[in-house]
């Protein structure tokens, strides 16, 4: 009964999976329609009279290069095209020198060659403009070159088994090519375009209030019994800060991607990175400020609480209310021509003294959200988002002032009626 219990909570998360995330469900089904296409050139006796037994060399292709994205596939499959044309054409030039050198020369010339060729194609994957793209094509290389060369000692007719392995990895990368990109496509830039924008709105999100309202919160046991999904919003920000491998990753798949969306072929997608990092510089400032010492047992005058409470409630929300306009601006490709995205994150607290840890730290959230709003201009200028009027920009700050400055009003009610 354990066993089966297991087996059926198996496949409840995996249904689970599959009703949130569709486009994993399709992503193996086109996997399984590429396999069924490719399989084919087995059952079908033209075509495999046509690649002969080598048509299992397609099979593997389809199997080592379909991946998630169309970016990812698109950069597996020209990887290995590559490669096994590269080695396959230089092993075919060595054999033939290697022929013209006389038996006892030959095992020499060929067994030079690759190991010549096979350390200089291992050291390449450790320079990390190769490693980033083309780790894979290396590995490729290494591979086709030992295996064409060594079995050309033994084997007569070389060209033809170097023209069979090519015409057959042409074969499964081009349906997996064709695949990827006509049957639901899943594009690695939007993948990333995305991915920034919800970063952006969950730091958002764990700023707006909720975590000046938990900091400044008179009432201890209160704060042990907030609610669920306060705590999920207050922890929203950790999804930044564990991003960065994905970010890399889907940037580097979306260079391989054509045109598709709004997004134009050469789409400045290194600017994506630089937005991460600066909200991951400013995720950090978050982290410390949720797990500061005003946070901890150590008990607070309350006077401080108050003089403090108002200056970095209305600087959390300024700041939150910045990121929000931000995350916008990316989701629709349009910025602002106003006095500047993190104007209204600047708040004058020059005649307070930072004698707290949490106002230095907000203070530093604020400096960090002007950062994240020059790297997001940056990644406008380059990839041509469209322009809004001046006039738009300076209403909807003039709504968030308004905002922010109901919320000062409910803070001091709420303040009152804590003292009453």
């Amino acid at each position: 009964m354990g066993f089966l219990t297991n087996i059926w909570g198996f496949l409840q998360r995996a249904w689970t999976i599959a009703v949130h995330e569709p486009k994993k469900l399709m992503h193996c089904l086109k996997v399984g329609l590429a396999l069924s296409l490719v399989s084919l050139f087995y059952y079908m006796r033209p075509l495999y009279q046509g690649v002969g037994g080598n048509a299992m060399w397609a099979v593997m292709t389809v199997v080592v290069v379909s991946e998630y994205t169309v970016g990812a596939t698109l950069s597996k499959s020209v990887n290995r095209a590559t490669g096994t044309f590269l080695a396959g054409a230089l092993a075919v030039g060595v054999h033939w020198v290697a022929t013209q050198s006389g038996e006892k020369l030959e095992p020499i010339i060929l067994q030079a060659s690759v190991f010549l060729l096979a350390a200089a194609a291992t050291f390449s994957r450790f320079i990390p403009s190769i490693k980033a793209r083309f780790d894979y094509g290396a590995m490729i290389f290494i591979l086709t070159f030992s295996l064409v060369s060594v079995s050309g000692y033994r084997v007569q007719k070389l060209f033809k088994l170097a023209h069979d392995r090519l015409s057959t990895i042409a074969i499964g990368t081009s349906i997996c090519i064709l695949i990827s990109m006509l049957v639901c496509p899943v594009w690695a830039g939007t993948e990333l375009h995305n991915l920034i924008k919800n970063n952006m709105e969950k730091l958002s999100d764990s700023l707006d209030g909720t975590m000046c309202s938990r900091i400044f919160r008179n009432d201890v046991k209160s704060n042990n019994t907030k609610s669920e999904a306060s705590n999920k919003i207050l922890q929203a920000y950790k999804c930044t800060l564990n991003s960065k491998a994905t970010e890399e990753s889907l940037a580097n798949f979306a260079r391989w991607e054509p045109a598709h969306g709004g997004f134009n072929f050469g789409h400045p997608w290194k600017e994506y990175l630089k937005v991460g990092a600066s909200l991951r510089s400013c995720a950090y400032c978050v982290e410390a400020l949720n797990g500061s010492s005003i946070c901890s047992d150590a008990k607070v005058p309350d006077f401080l609480k108050a003089h403090f409470s108002k200056f970095c409630r209305r600087l959390s929300a300024s700041s939150s209310a910045v990121m929000k306009e931000l995350a916008v601006a990316i989701r629709d490709s349009v910025i602002d021509i106003g006095e500047g995205n993190a104007s209204s994150a600047v708040v004058t607290l020059a005649e307070m003294v930072p004698l707290v840890t949490v106002t230095s730290l907000l203070i530093e959230i604020a400096a960090r959200t002007e950062k994240i709003a020059e790297a997001v201009n940056g990644l406008a200028d380059k990839a041509e988002f469209r322009v809004e009027s001046a006039e738009k920009t300076k209403k909807s700050q003039s709504q968030k002032v308004k905002q922010i400055s109901a919320k000062d009003e409910d803070d001091k009610t709420m303040m009152t009626l804590e003292k009453v």
